[in-house]
């Protein structure tokens, strides 16, 4: 179901949008590349500090590579669908209205499309606004209350559940580990607050000039690879046209340590 909306939901004239939750993110050195001069290798404290934790809650749009994020200190549903409603309420508002509206069974047929061969089909509302977004994310309790689900219907937004163990299905997981690596590698943040600024300014660096992702199809097919099959995502079936740059370390006036000292 998840793989038919990467590959068909766009054709369907449906935008399709991914949903998750990272970290939590502790307030300690993190392992990575870092820039420093010569000689003065990085230093981290060898005491262990709770400092606290930040997650960050994260929309994807994979045809665009577009990436929405908000720090939050916990994922609760009233933090979650709180920023889930404001957020998707402006995606909704900014897509474009169809010229010829389906009449209510054709409207009715398009949403019971998207939940053939589930095991437990949840109920659909009686009065069905035209489908506009499918939303894929996890199975969680959290995100099957039914106050959530009629509000995402009411939207004209389609939930899609990935299965228990099929992590690999959200490509949201990639933009994370992408994000994360760009916002923490290296770094030692003081603050939980300083961990969520870190990563909203890499999530706005990234959208300015943001990368298409491509699904990369069954796990059998991702382990072949040929030439034009572009460049795969770590964290999900997710992949790219093109490779994204990873920080060099041919500079001379800088290296980046091997080891830490205390």
């Amino acid at each position: 179901m998840i793989e038919r909306a990467y590959s068909l939901g766009i054709q369907a004239g449906l935008a399709v949008w991914c949903e998750d939750e990272a970290g939590p993110f502790q307030v300690i050195p993190h392992s990575g590349r870092s820039w420093q001069p010569l000689e003065q290798p990085t230093t981290q404290p060898h005491e262990y500090v709770r400092g606290g934790t930040t997650k960050i809650l994260t929309l994807f749009h994979p045809a665009t590579g577009q990436v929405r994020v908000r720090p939050a200190a916990n994922g609760t549903n009233a933090v979650l669908h709180g920023w889930l409603k404001e957020t998707l309420a402006a995606i909704v508002a900014a897509l474009p209205v169809s010229a010829a509206p389906r009449a209510p069974a054709a409207t009715r047929a398009l949403w019971e499309a998207w939940q053939q061969d589930l095991a437990v089909p949840f109920t659909l509302p009686e009065q069905l606004p035209p489908l506009r977004i499918l939303l894929v994310w996890d199975n969680l309790a959290g995100h099957r209350t039914p106050e959530m689900v009629l509000w995402l219907c009411r939207q004209g937004i389609m939930p899609l559940y990935t299965p228990l163990g099929g992590s690999w299905l959200n490509m949201a997981e990639s933009i994370q580990r992408l994000l994360k690596r760009r916002a923490l590698d290296g770094q030692q943040p003081q603050s939980p607050a300083e961990i969520g600024a870190w990563f909203e300014q890499t999530a706005q660096s990234w959208n300015r000039q943001p990368t298409p992702f491509v699904w990369n199809g069954k796990r059998r097919q991702r382990r072949r690879r040929h030439i034009g099959d572009g460049h795969p995502i770590g964290g999900s079936a997710a992949l790219t046209r093109h490779a994204l740059p990873r920080s060099s370390t041919s500079r001379q006036e800088y290296r980046n340590p091997c080891q830490m000292t205390h």
